[in-house]
């Protein structure tokens, strides 16, 4: 691939970023993130610091690697998963303030710890180095996943993941994996019912 095309992850797996309005069965591949953990409702001061620091990392990381003369390519979006207490992924019925999370953008699998590394020690001698320690590499192996675009505000998802349960079951599917959710929009810019999220659960066979 010439340097000077920039690679483009969604482009290269287009397949497993599918977004229709009707739910659908996908293969997912591993997949390599920059990824930070938490806990508390989205949108917390909290939730918001460990984006910032994601996305200082995801941005830095790239531009290094850029300016380094290698293969350039684009940050991708938000990824988030989230789930309940350690014995139980079903987050549904837990009050926001207990949801566990993981926030993730996707990264090429050229990207490593001593990448990061210079991350951090870039962004601390500019004061911004807050919480970059958290941010690590983390590989993602889901499998067979049960997929839908959601429209809509984000607390409308439940009659999404319903539609999606409903079409699993008739498949012969069942979820067993982590909430995961893919956003293709951004809530600062998008009215609530315009946003456009992927919804990703994986499954197993009945």
């Amino acid at each position: 691939m010439p340097q000077d095309d920039k690679l483009d992850l969604y482009k290269e797996h287009k397949d497993e970023y599918a977004a229709k309005k009707k739910p659908l069965i996908i293969q997912m591949k591993k997949a390599t993130y920059l990824a930070v953990e938490g806990s508390g409702a989205p949108g917390s001061p909290v939730f918001e610091e460990k984006i910032g620091a994601l996305y200082s990392m995801a941005f830095t990381t790239k531009m290094t690697w850029k300016f380094a003369g290698k293969q350039d390519y684009k940050v991708c979006k938000l990824e988030g998963q989230y789930w309940g207490e350690e014995s139980s992924l079903d987050f549904s019925e837990v009050p926001k303030e207990e949801w566990r999370w993981r926030l993730m953008i996707r990264t090429p699998t050229f990207i490593k710890e001593k990448h990061l590394a210079e991350s951090r020690e870039t962004l601390h001698k500019r004061n911004k180095g807050t919480g970059t320690e958290e941010v690590q590499l983390f590989d993602l192996s889901e499998g067979r996943c049960c997929q839908m675009l959601h429209v809509g505000p984000y607390e409308k998802e439940p009659e999404t993941i319903e539609i999606m349960r409903e079409f699993a079951h008739s498949e012969g599917w069942e979820f067993h994996g982590i909430h995961h959710e893919i956003y293709l929009s951004d809530p600062r810019r998008v009215p609530p019912e315009r946003l456009k999220t992927i919804l990703r659960l994986p499954v197993k066979k009945r």
